[in-house]
Parts: C-alpha cells; sequence; structure tokens
C-alpha cells in the first residue's frame, strides 16, 4: 500500500510528517526544516513561488505575495495576487504541491495521498474547499482530521493506559479550537468542541500594528497604513516583537527610513514591554473563554474534573496565554507535545492507522463529534425560516436522530427539505448543506398529515436526510458528503467548440483571437508557461460561460484574461 503522510495545513506554516517504523517522523522540506510559511506569490518572471521564498518577497513585493489565505477558505472571497484574482483553494494547491514535491524528496518515493488537518470550527463548505486543495495538488485526500483531534492523536499513542480527562487549546496562527477528549483503555473519546475561526496569532501582530500605527501617526501626522509596503515592514517586525517578548520583557523597534517627510527619510522606533504587549491583547485572549465554557457545558464536565491541559499551536508559547488558562480553570496547562509539531504528527498517525501500520483494534481508537448543530429550515409559530435542530452540537457520532413535522397549510400535497448546519435560529442565517422536495402528502386541514425526517450521520462523514409520510409510507432521501463533495448526478460537459454562436459571444470575440494569437507565439519568452496554461484555462472557462449565456462569468472571466495579457505584453 502507498504511503500515507498528514499535513497541517496553518494560517501562518504549514508542517507534514509521516509515521514509519513505529514512530512519528517530522518531513524536512527543500530548505531542510520542518515549518514552511504558508505564503504564495508571483515573481518578476510570472511563477509561482511557495514558502520561505515567497515569505521574504512578501516584504519587497506584498501586491504580489498572499500570506494567511486560510482565513478566507470557504468565504466565497477570491484573493488579489498581481493583477489576478485566485480562489482560495487554488492558492492552497500551490502550497500543498509544495509539500507534495518535498514529501516525495524526502522519503524517496511519490507521495499522492494524504490526511489533512482543519480547525475542528470549519464547516462542511471549509473542509471540502481544504480537500479541493488537496486535490489540486495532486493528493488523494484520505481523510480531513480535526486538528485539536489530531494533536490528542499525537499525545494518546504514547500514553495509552492513561485514564483522563485531556483539554486541547489549540491557538494557530489564525484560528483557535478547544476540544474535550476522554481517555480510557486505549480509546479517544471526543466529548465537545468550539473555537472561533477569526481568532489566531495574527490577530495579536494587528493589535500592536494598530498600536504602532497610531504613534507614528501620532508623532508625525502621517497614516502608514495606505502604504502597502511600510504596512508589510510594520507587520514583519510585529511578528518579530510578539515573539521575543516570549522570551524576554521588552523589545525595542526600529524601521529605519519607513516614509519619507519633508523630502527626508524617516524611521519608526518605539520599545514596547511585554506589560505593554498584554494590555493591547488582553481582549483577544479573553474571547478564548467563551468557546472553553462552551465545550465544558456540552460535555457536561466541570472545570474540576479536566486531569490535563494540553497547548497546541505556536501562539500558546506567549506566556500570558499559559497564564490566563491557569487562572481560568485552575490548572496548569502542559507542553506535553511540541506545540508546532503535534498537529501534523497526530494526522500521520491517523494515515497510519488508514494504511495498517497502525492497527486500530490494538492501537488507539478515535470517537468525534459533529462541531456544528444540524438541522431543517420550518414555519414554526406562523414564522417562516426557522431553524429545527435535528441533531444537537457535539453529539458522537456515528448517529441518528428522527424528528416528527406536520403540514403548515390547508390541502398541502408537497414539502421541501432544506438542511442546514450552524447555531443561529434562523435557518437562512446558518450554511445551506442541501434539499430536496417530497410530493404525494394527501390533502387535507393543515397540521393534519405527518412527516417523519431522520437524519443519518456516519464516521465518514456521510449525512444522510430522508423525509418519510407517515400516512403512505412514501420517502424520498438526500446525502451529503461532509468532508467531500456532495453527491449529486454528474454534469454534461459542456461543448464550447460553438461558443461564437452564442448570443452574447460578439462582446468577446476580439478578446478571444487576441488571447489565441499570443497562444500561438511557441517561442515568446515573455509568455511563461504558468501564464500560458492559465491563459488557456481561462479561455476555455469564458467560452463555457458563453455558451451557458452566464453573463457575470463571463464579465469576471473577461477581466482574469485581459489582466494575463497585460502582463505578458509588459513582461513584468
Amino acid at each position: 500500500m502507498s504511503i500515507v503522510i498528514g499535513i497541517d495545513l496553518g494560517t501562518s506554516t504549514t508542517e507534514a510528517a509521516v509515521y514509519r517504523g513505529g514512530k512519528k517522523e517530522m518531513l524536512l522540506n527543500l530548505e531542510g526544516t520542518a515549518v514552511t510559511p504558508s505564503a504564495v506569490g508571483i515573481d518578476e518572471r510570472g511563477n509561482w513561488v511557495v514558502g520561505e521564498r515567497a515569505r521574504a518577497q512578501y516584504l519587497l513585493s506584498p501586491e504580489n505575495t498572499a500570506i494567511e489565505v486560510k482565513r478566507k477558505t470557504g468565504s466565497g472571497q477570491t484573493v488579489q495576487l498581481g493583477r489576478g484574482r485566485y480562489q482560495p483553494q487554488e492558492l492552497q494547491s500551490r502550497l500543498l504541491s509544495y509539500v507534495r514535491t518535498y514529501a516525495s524528496e524526502y522519503l524517496g518515493e511519490s507521495v499522492e495521498r494524504a490526511v489533512i488537518s482543519v480547525p475542528a470550527y470549519f464547516n462542511e463548505l471549509q473542509r471540502r474547499e481544504t480537500i479541493r486543495a488537496g486535490e489540486l495538488a495532486g493528493f488523494s485526500v484520505e481523510r480531513i482530521l480535526n486538528e485539536p483531534t489530531a494533536a490528542a492523536l499525537s499525545y494518546g499513542l504514547e500514553h495509552m493506559d492513561e485514564e483522563s480527562h485531556v483539554l486541547v487549546y489549540d491557538l494557530g496562527g489564525g484560528t483557535f479550537d478547544v476540544t474535550l477528549l476522554e481517555m480510557f483503555d486505549g480509546v479517544l473519546e471526543v466529548k465537545a468542541s468550539s473555537g472561533d475561526n477569526q481568532l489566531g496569532g495574527k490577530d495579536f501582530d494587528e493589535a500592536l500594528m494598530d498600536w504602532l500605527f497610531r504613534r507614528f501617526q501620532e508623532q508625525h501626522g502621517k497614516d502608514l497604513r495606505k502604504d502597502r509596503y511600510a504596512a508589510a515592514k510594520v507587520k514583519e517586525e510585529a511578528e518579530r516583537c510578539k515573539i521575543a517578548l516570549s522570551r524576554e520583557e521588552r523589545y525595542h523597534i526600529l524601521i529605519p527610513a519607513i516614509s519619507t517627510l519633508g523630502g527626508g527619510p524617516v524611521e519608526l522606533e518605539e520599545t514596547v514591554t511585554r506589560a505593554q504587549f498584554e494590555e493591547l491583547t488582553r481582549e483577544l485572549l479573553e474571547r478564548t473563554h467563551h468557546p472553553i465554557d462552551v465545550v465544558l457545558q456540552d460535555a457536561e464536565i466541570s472545570e474540576r474534573e479536566i486531569d490535563r491541559v494540553i497547548l497546541v499551536g505556536g501562539s500558546t508559547s506567549m506566556p500570558m496565554v499559559r497564564a490566563d488558562i491557569a487562572d481560568y480553570l485552575g490548572i496548569e496547562p502542559e507542553c506535553a507535545v511540541n506545540p508546532e509539531y503535534a498537529v501534523a504528527e497526530g494526522a500521520a498517525v491517523q494515515a497510519a492507522i488508514i494504511t495498517g501500520e497502525i492497527d486500530a483494534e490494538d492501537g488507539l481508537i478515535l470517537t468525534d463529534v459533529n462541531p456544528y448543530t444540524l438541522g431543517i429550515s420550518t414555519a414554526d409559530d406562523g414564522f417562516g425560516d426557522c431553524m429545527s435542530v435535528v441533531i444537537p452540537r457535539n453529539v458522537t457520532i456515528p448517529v441518528t436522530r428522527e424528528k416528527e413535522y406536520c403540514t403548515f397549510w390547508d390541502d398541502q400535497t408537497c414539502v421541501s427539505v432544506e438542511v442546514y448546519q450552524g447555531e443561529s435560529s434562523i435557518a437562512s442565517h446558518n450554511h445551506f448543506l442541501g434539499s430536496f422536495l417530497i410530493e404525494g402528502i394527501p390533502p387535507g386541514p393543515a397540521g393534519r398529515e405527518k412527516l417523519n425526517v431522520q437524519f443519518a450521520y456516519d464516521l465518514n462523514g456521510l449525512l444522510k436526510v430522508s423525509a418519510t409520510i407517515r400516512a403512505t409510507g412514501k420517502s424520498a432521501s438526500i446525502q451529503i458528503h461532509m468532508t467531500g463533495e456532495p453527491e449529486e448526478e454528474a454534469k454534461p460537459e459542456v461543448d464550447y467548440s460553438q461558443w461564437k454562436k452564442a448570443p452574447g459571444a460578439r462582446a468577446y470575440r476580439t478578446l478571444i483571437r487576441t488571447a489565441e494569437r499570443w497562444l500561438a507565439k511557441e517561442d515568446d519568452p515573455r509568455l511563461t508557461r504558468q501564464l500560458r496554461d492559465e491563459l488557456r484555462a481561462t479561455l476555455v472557462e469564458l467560452k463555457k460561460a458563453l455558451v451557458l449565456e452566464d453573463e457575470e462569468s463571463a464579465e469576471d472571466l473577461r477581466a482574469q484574461v485581459e489582466d494575463i495579457l497585460d502582463i505578458v505584453r509588459t513582461g513584468q
């Protein structure tokens, strides 16, 4: 069986590991380190750069470099990079492709399978986009694994005989998760998870950055936020300051010639104490308390019943984090695992269970929970768009739950069952998962006919929702892969060869012909291989949009083609 690696695809950094020879092993990248910055960029020649090279480029060319892309996963937003716009999963796939390259070189064989970790509080769409990023990089994604659960696997492998309640506190570069597990007889049972996908080390950096921006403006009357290059330098120095203050009581910041005033250069200089930094970020730290409370409440566990608190994520190295946990929970946290490596190592353990290198029966047994509430939209109390809960959050999976509903108006003969994931009482404020129609309800007065709606959620992330008319036994259902693409009928391939006959084609003909002429120039050095591939693929999508009469997509694709052609013409 081919090897499967574990990957921690982080906001700030990315790591990969493998389990072989009975032990966990971090994989070293092409620079010889285990930690790769989660940065992606395009250099002056139009070639992609990732990792350390991209991170270094960020200071000199922030407009051509993307960092902290993970924050945009599932948001529907695109990322501006140079003159092009990219989906978050496209940029993350570049980073994962690099991981695949260095993993293959390190292990001496082609690596094509992976377990990828995600924040426990990622929803179905965010998980699906992470899988898509892996697939674009050439991986078969064997499993999506919650980050704190992965860290617990890394810890639990060496504590098989322990019986305890373990709280995993995972404060990474861009996300925060907290998970409570119960360990007994080699079983790791996840009791509850919660988190904040918009809280991490990045926010601590930005709190310090805002203070530095204000100080500079007070002293010099100039807002550095409006200068991308200056802002990039401030961000870099703020991160250095944060890291240094984990070891030292004060840090001296000096950025020479960060701007100009009166025709001459001006510097940014400040001394920041640990106490100042902690005061600036106190509110951020307090935001970690609510997810902890949610987990303890959902698991029906008190603080006194927690045996261990395990720290995960690079941001937990800040002394204020450990002091806050000790004060809030009354228990000293432990560094029982390497905070930076634990998630990747745990993903590698899960990979070894999948391949059979770790015997799932004799070794660790892992159970998990659904992190979000699952339900359907109903019209309770005469008002529509209500979220009716079928499976509450933090229920151990696999699980099957059933609920009874009735017709809402007289002579109603069909119902559209809309499935949602989330915590809002308003259904449409949650994440829509899918819908199906059940017909053939016997007509009659409102409330007379009953329907049973059943949710069945299994360990492989498959959610099956079915509805049955009690009077007739007729049923309908939908299957949703919570960690992959939803099952649906295969869409027919669009024949774009006849794009010229499309109603709106006339407005695009000149642009398409120009692009095709450039593609015919095989030896022009300005059209790099990367740009050629992007131009060809974008043209195909544009022609498909014209055939489908999708005007909005066609306009977006027109802009992308024009941006690529501008880069080619200018050679930049």
